[in-house]
């Protein structure tokens, strides 16, 4: 198997997806708390899937 760089709106959205679930779950986005753990799960994916699909 071989990995591509994920393009840059991939990986700028995959980092986004991660600070929004992780400021969800410290508080500061409160009413993201209950989500926050699949809104960074998604973002993994996303990058991921930039990863593992050429031109994503």
């Amino acid at each position: 198997m071989k990995l591509t760089p994920p393009t840059m709106v991939t990986f700028w959205i995959s980092v986004v997806l991660g600070l929004v679930g992780l400021l969800g779950q410290i508080g500061v986005l409160g009413f993201l708390a209950a989500y926050a753990f699949w809104i960074v799960f998604i973002g993994l994916i996303v990058l991921v899937l930039g990863l593992l699909v050429k031109g994503i």
